[in-house]
């Protein structure tokens, strides 16, 4: 507790790992759980019931944890739960569930969440995602790892963003987002091919790229509908693993697909 500045309200139903510092005029709400080394800086606000690993960092005027943006929400006890080693910049924001979406909203580990950014009521986010200056989710939206939601990007409630993603800033998102994949909108929104260069900086071989690359060529340029191109990149390239997650995929979409 020596980390607490004396100008910041910690509530005594709040816990806190060894090592939290607390800056000046933070407020630590009822039910906030912080780990080991987090840092919640001055003027920042965390509210509870919520629950976070060890390392987050908390900078000035972001608020975290607080009740869902939701007109059907009556103050019901839901919560927010995060991982290790996120970083959530000034002014981003952060709901907690609502019972009609499970009750909780869910961020993994080490994901860096830029100014302005918000994330609304039960949405789960993975690991290692990046969210650019002003992204913006909507209720019940799904982020895979090492995805990029580009700045000022809204995205539609219900969607899903696939794995190692990357969306180009100003894109509205209002289906689900091929793992992987460029989404860009210049004029309207479709999938530009996979997000090569974002795959090579995460380490994946020649070969898994040449594989990817070759199940988007048979589903954006083959000339064959959805269906048709799904059944043809299984036969061709059945197998791979990166591969069989982008057939699993389109193969649950509920909202339709960027193409």
């Amino acid at each position: 507790m020596s980390g607490v500045d004396p100008r910041a309200f910690v509530s005594p139903r709040a816990r806190l790992g060894q090592g939290v510092c607390v800056g000046p005029f933070a407020f630590v709400g009822d039910d906030v759980e912080l780990g080991d080394g987090c840092h919640i800086h001055g003027h920042s606000t965390v509210e509870g019931p919520s629950r976070f690993g060890r390392e987050n960092h908390f900078f000035p005027f972001s608020t975290i944890g607080s009740a869902p943006q939701d007109r059907k929400y009556r103050g019901e006890p839901t919560r927010l739960e995060a991982g290790d080693r996120n970083v959530f910049r000034e002014y981003v924001s952060v709901n907690r569930g609502t019972t009609g979406g499970g009750g909780v909203t869910r961020i993994g580990s080490d994901n860096l969440i830029l100014a302005y950014s918000h994330i609304a009521h039960d949405c789960v986010i993975g690991s290692h995602t990046l969210f650019v200056n002003g992204a913006t989710l909507a209720g019940h939206v799904t982020v895979e790892d090492y995805a990029t939601v580009g700045a000022f990007c809204p995205v539609h409630q219900f969607c899903r963003i696939g794995r190692y993603a990357y969306v180009a800033a100003s894109t509205v998102i209002t289906q689900d987002v091929l793992p992987y994949s460029k989404t860009v909108a210049p004029r309207d929104t479709r999938c530009y091919g996979v997000n090569s260069i974002g795959l090579e900086r995460e380490g994946f071989s020649k070969e898994r790229i040449q594989a990817i690359e070759k199940a988007f060529r048979l589903l954006l340029k083959s000339r064959l509908n959805t269906s048709q191109a799904v059944e043809r990149v299984r036969a061709e390239l059945g197998g791979s693993e990166d591969v069989d997650v982008l057939l699993r995929f389109i193969e649950s979409a509920e909202r339709g697909i960027v193409k």
